[in-house]
């Protein structure tokens, strides 16, 4: 499509950023909807992030997503926060208007989202309300993860980490105000917990390609458990793969990168986009 004057803009800051499917993705969505439009990767470097964004607000672009390691800074930036990116600690989208800028996190809600939509119309089923949820890690991404569980009434959440006093740190924050707890558990007791676990959840690295292994025995692990893991490389990681050998139903992490786009797409360019198979297969080819 060719760009016209009045073209909107947004983008992805990262450093480094040139592995972002994020313009693949947002770009399919613009063709698809037929929008005069950009999505553009801005690789910045952290000691450049506020004058970049400053620079971009008044450039004319719409906003823009943040990735690593930018999260934590742009919470700092942003005019007004919404409080779910307060309870997270981060920011990864922020909208541009009149001179402002307005940061949220989306990816609690892609989370949901990717859950909902994978485990629809199958004969598994997610009663979030009464639901046992273990969550693996006690990163940033874990921090995503127990909010948008907490929002969606989960009240008997298991936090695992290789690190406890991390999780037990993580588990404190989180906990204030919120209805229902968050129970810390040894990491060598890691297989144990997941007797009578309704969905499973791997936020950390073990898995992914080019990390260490996850050393996990699913043994105790029921058979109408939903198990997911937030990374796509590879998309079916060797947890997914051998939860699904036993049937367990499986949900890659590749959903929620589609899902967590959406709000963002629809403040920068007025249209709201669908997350399909053919959006998937695409994003993938890339």
């Amino acid at each position: 499509m060719i760009l016209s004057g009045k073209a909107r803009l947004a983008g992805v800051i990262g450093w480094p950023i040139s592995h972002s499917k994020s313009p693949r993705l947002h770009g399919y969505w613009l063709e698809k909807l037929g929008i005069d439009g950009a999505y553009l990767p801005l690789a910045i470097e952290p000691e450049n992030f506020e004058d970049a964004l400053c620079g971009l607000m008044y450039s004319g672009f719409g906003g823009v997503n943040v990735t690593v390691p930018h999260k934590e800074a742009a919470l700092k930036f942003c005019d007004e926060v919404d409080p779910l990116a307060k309870r997270i600690g981060a920011v990864n989208t922020i909208v541009f208007k009149d001179g402002r800028s307005y940061g949220s996190n989306t990816d609690a809600f892609g989370f949901i989202e990717n859950l909902r939509q994978d485990v629809e119309n199958t004969d598994f089923s997610l009663d979030f309300s009464g639901a046992k949820a273990v969550v693996l890690g006690a990163g940033g991404a874990s921090r995503g993860v127990i909010v948008a569980l907490q929002d969606a009434g989960v009240k008997n959440i298991i936090l695992v980490n290789r690190t406890k006093e991390r999780a037990e740190v993580l588990a404190a924050d989180l906990s204030s105000g919120a209805d229902g707890m968050i129970t810390v558990a040894d990491w060598k007791d890691r297989n144990e917990v997941l007797n009578g676990c309704d969905l499973l959840v791997n936020t950390t690295s073990l898995g992914m390609a080019g990390q260490p292994p996850l050393e996990l025995s699913l043994d105790k692990l029921p058979k109408s458990c939903v198990v997911t893991d937030i990374v796509y490389a590879p998309l079916v990681t060797p947890l997914l793969g051998l939860a699904e050998k036993r049937g367990n139903k499986i949900v890659d992490g590749l959903g929620m990168l589609l899902h967590q786009a959406r709000p963002g797409f629809e403040a920068w360019f007025g249209e709201k986009p669908e997350v399909t198979e053919d959006l998937r297969k695409f994003v993938l080819e890339g």
